[in-house]
């Protein structure tokens, strides 16, 4: 385990408890107390958690992480699932996406297919990417034969995520090949969900502009329901996922007209 996956998998034990001992970290982690206390000390100089004696305790912002501290969970999961989300774009298409880990890591599958590679002269630009994500935008600015489109807002420092009505004149006007959306939430009545309704907003407008809506999740999302809609089953044309989802799941889902593709 890298330092930063160590650093996520903190943060994570201190969610779900609280407070967190140095040696019972150590045990978890497979790692020295030494090595834990200097990962406590960074995290507190991030004003991530609060040091104790022997120990941490969750702070307000190890409840809010922003997107660069998540832990990646099924991390491989979601590069195949970016995998399968880039094969279903052709060049010059316009593809929006939302933020999220998924929605990134599609962000850089698309960037390194060869589908979508620097084109001739009179062949500029292989691909138009409209997103309300700073981080995906600035990922893809470097990539000089792909057009970024970034939406207007207010940022959220946990997602990176543009939000609010300052994106609507952006799209309002634009129209897109694909909607690829990230959620917090799939359930087969409800539909797609997320847990801030201003997020959730933007989700659905990038899917409102689109011809096609693919939702992208790993199948840690399937059954739950968050706080507000995206939208419902009868909306989403394809869902991307690993093999997790269960059959009961994924047969109500294609009764409601969704392809479902296992990644």
């Amino acid at each position: 385990m890298n330092r930063q996956s160590r650093l996520n998998a903190i943060l994570e034990l201190l969610i779900r408890d609280g407070t967190l001992d140095v040696d019972e970290a150590a045990t978890d982690l497979d790692v020295s107390s030494a090595t834990i206390r200097r990962d406590f000390d960074r995290l507190a100089e991030q004003q991530l958690l609060n040091r104790t004696h022997g120990g941490a305790i969750a702070t307000g912002g190890s409840f809010r992480l922003p997107l660069a501290y998540k832990i990646a969970r099924d991390e491989d999961a979601k590069k195949r699932i970016a995998e399968a989300a880039a094969r279903m774009v052709s060049r010059h298409q316009v593809v929006g996406l939302n933020g999220g880990t998924t929605t990134t890591e599609v962000a850089r599958a698309l960037a390194a297919s060869p589908e979508f590679a620097a084109g001739n002269v009179g062949d500029p630009l292989a691909l138009t990417v409209v997103t309300n994500a700073l981080n995906i935008a600035t990922e893809l600015t470097v990539r000089h034969h792909i057009k970024i489109v970034v939406t207007g807002g207010v940022a959220r420092p946990q997602s990176y995520e543009l939000t609010g009505p300052y994106n609507e004149p952006v799209l309002n006007d634009v129209v897109l090949d694909i909607a690829f959306v990230g959620v917090e939430g799939l359930d087969p009545k409800v539909g797609a969900t997320a847990r801030h309704e201003d997020e959730a907003r933007v989700s659905q407008q990038l899917a409102s502009r689109a011809k096609q809506v693919v939702i992208v999740t790993d199948s840690s999302k399937f059954g739950k329901s968050a706080f507000a809609m995206i939208r419902t089953p009868e909306q989403i044309d394809t869902i991307i996922t690993d093999n997790g989802i269960s059959e009961h799941v994924k047969k109500a889902l294609q009764n409601a007209g969704v392809k479902i593709v296992i990644a």
